[in-house]
């Protein structure tokens, strides 16, 4: 194949395949370092964060087996550190959150450690991942407010450590600015231990290869990508197309109002050649609420799309070359390219979620074997917060639920896995009950909540919590009730999402799908997660995969019949 970018320039083919090779293994141990030694269920058994190792400039050289939101701001968030600093020693650690200045949404917290050799700055390792809490008045850091100032404690690029040595002031204000201060000291403890994991990997190849050849080397691997991505791209037809979907709302109802208000997102996607365009204009402005999102959040959601459609053998690399290629805008102030100080925290992966999954429909009409549905289109957000009537302490719990994965061209959806920008783990049961006072009393797949079609798409979940011995601070982000995830080629919508409460005496309620509430001691949190749309015509759905999808319960007998015509046999 060796059409596709395989010729490196400057290199023996077999040194740069060895040196490519070792600096994603290094970005994938520092995952593993991660894992092994974070304190919280989020970063510990559910794996949000992502790791990746960096240039002297802040571009990205390679990302671990991480998640897809992460793809267009993690370089962001170094090149925000290099911006700020001129002068970088070796101990020095630098940690920031501020999306104005690099960041996603302030629970995003960014480690960055400068990499040395013979006392030359050879590059970055850095980590961001997800603190369960940054302060602001709701447990978690997710309440529907209106300013950024609202959604907890926002850092700029600083220096945490100095030559190895702790600034105890820094360290002091940002612990005293959380709700659970020891195991955010255990999750940052681990960001540390796991980027001079890297920092030792970095030297050891700097050592075998010398410095200068390890830098050309980590400039070459994005150069690598990037004739990939144009070879894949220009073997794909050109088109233009455009897509309208809308959001639900942003968690805050106006003055004069009496719910939430959707709005809409437009996109056009143009394909010439070897390059690709996707321009926002025309998208609604931004809103009051907690939806708005820093361009390079939007363009996250973009190249997760993109990387998928043009490279779904993942021939090429994922860093910062991937997307030299590929240019994404939208207009300053709208609701995808936010300003300051326009709060952001659900649009961090509410928004990327979103235009993941419209990218996939705007370029269906000319690409329509390498797409697929909308899969469940939010991460579903719930967290808990209180005080744990087992130790007297406080807590905070978050956890992302899982949906349907879309149907492809040739396939089923898949049930109740993380989908589009998200790549975490379900925590288990028996992790957060032990974790935390409550207790999940049903976890199951939803029969009938994937969109029917020729391929069905993913079977959504439905989870319900009781609170235990306390009253709990509760907060839901939750996307897709309204707007039910998009089937394409005549199939069918999934299922849409909903969230309701019940109190100890049976009443139910519905709960929005942004915002805090209280749940009383011994009440039930019940979500239903969107399922993902159906691909192609149900009437084509093969008869005996029906069957099985009836028998194992996927669908009811009563869809079957009515939906894809089944006889009474």
């Amino acid at each position: 194949m060796s059409d596709l970018g395989s010729t490196v320039k400057g290199f023996d083919p077999a040194t740069f395949v060895v040196i490519k090779n070792s600096l994603y293994a290094a970005a994938e141990e520092m995952k593993i370092v991660l894992a092994k030694t974070a304190y919280s269920p989020i970063l510990k058994v559910a794996g949000d964060y992502s790791c990746g190792i960096f240039d002297a400039t802040g571009q990205m050289v390679a990302q671990g087996p991480d998640l897809p939101i992460h793809l267009g701001s993690m370089p962001d968030a170094v090149k925000a550190v290099a911006m700020a600093f001129d002068v970088f020693e070796d101990g020095d650690v630098y940690i920031h959150n501020d999306p104005y200045f690099g960041g996603s949404h302030l629970p995003d917290v960014n480690v960055v450690t400068p990499a040395f050799h013979g006392g030359k700055l050879i590059g970055f390792a850095g980590i961001r991942a997800h603190w369960p809490d940054v302060g602001s008045a709701t447990p978690g850091s997710y309440g529907a407010v209106t300013e950024i100032f609202g959604e907890g404690l926002r850092l700029p690029p600083i220096k945490l450590y100095s030559k190895g040595v702790l600034n105890r002031d820094v360290d002091a204000i940002i612990f005293a600015n959380v709700r659970t201060p020891e195991e955010r000291r255990g999750d940052l403890g681990a960001q540390i231990a796991a980027n001079r994991r890297a920092i030792q990997r970095l030297g050891a190849l700097a050592d075998k290869y010398g410095t200068d050849t390890l830098v050309d080397a980590m400039a070459e691997v994005m150069n690598y990508s990037e004739r990939m991505m144009r070879t894949l791209l220009s073997r794909l037809p050109d088109g233009e197309s455009r897509f309208e979907d809308f959001c639900d709302g942003d968690g805050i109802i106006e003055e004069g109002d009496t719910e939430d208000k959707p709005f809409t997102i437009r996109m056009r996607v143009k394909k010439t050649g070897d390059a690709l365009e996707v321009d926002f204009d025309g998208t609604d402005p931004a809103v009051s609420g907690p939806m708005n999102a820093p361009l390079s959040v939007t363009a996250s959601g973009v190249f997760t799309a993109l990387k998928t459609i043009v490279d779904p053998d993942g021939l090429a690399p994922p860093n910062s070359g991937c997307w030299r290629t590929i240019t994404v805008t939208a207009p300053k102030g709208c609701v995808l390219n936010a300003e300051f100080p326009s709060p952001v925290v659900y649009a961090n992966h509410e928004i990327s979620h979103r235009v993941c999954d419209m990218t996939f429909g705007a370029v269906a009409p000319f690409w329509p074997d390498n797409v697929m549905t909308c899969s469940q289109g939010t991460s579903a957000v719930v967290t808990f917060g209180g005080k744990d009537p087992r130790n007297g302490q406080r807590y905070v719990s978050y956890e992302t639920i899982k949906g349907g994965f879309g149907a492809r061209p040739n396939k089923d959806g898949i049930n109740a896995v993380a989908s589009g920008i998200s790549n975490t783990m379900n925590t288990p049961i028996e992790v957060l009950e032990m974790s935390f006072p409550v207790r999940v009393e049903e976890y199951a797949l939803t029969p009938d909540s994937g969109g029917p079609g020729k391929y069905r798409g993913g079977l959504a979940a439905h989870r319900t919590w009781s609170v235990l011995g306390h009253k709990a601070r509760a907060s839901s982000c939750l996307e897709r009730t309204l707007s039910a995830p998009f089937g394409l080629a005549g199939g069918g919508a999934g299922m849409a999402a909903r969230i309701w409460t019940e109190a100890n005496d049976g009443t139910l309620k519905p709960t929005p799908g942004k915002g805090g509430f209280d749940v009383p001691d011994g009440g039930k949190i019940h979500l239903q997660v969107p399922g993902s749309g159906g691909y192609g015509d149900p009437g084509e759905r093969d008869r005996a995969a029906l069957l099985e999808d009836v028998r194992d319960g996927y669908v009811t007998e009563k869809a079957a019949r009515e939906i894809y015509g089944m006889g009474g046999d």
